[in-house]
């Protein structure tokens, strides 16, 4: 499966479980800033630095969506496979 696929399958899961998925440019924050998973106003979210590689930004949201309970939504293997390589301990 391409990466933009990929990427495009995990956002639709994140969607799927209520995570918001967003990229900003991190470059004019004027502060060290990491993509990543965070709780914004209550709603989980996951900040994406929109000048990472698509393989980076495979890595954050596959890492981050791991640790979210996705085993009953319904996701392509290729997808499953990749939140399982990036899931964290």
């Amino acid at each position: 499966m391409k990466p933009e696929k990929i990427y495009q399958e995990l956002k639709d899961l994140a969607d799927k479980l209520e995570v918001g998925v967003e990229e900003h440019n991190f470059r004019h924050s004027g502060i060290h800033v990491k993509s990543g998973a965070c709780v914004v106003h209550g709603k989980h979210m996951v900040i994406i630095d929109k000048h990472q590689s698509l393989g980076k930004k495979i890595r954050v949201l596959a890492a981050a969506l791991s640790k979210f309970p996705h085993e009953s939504v319904y996701t392509v293997p290729a997808v499953r496979d990749v939140i399982a390589k990036f899931a964290e301990p």
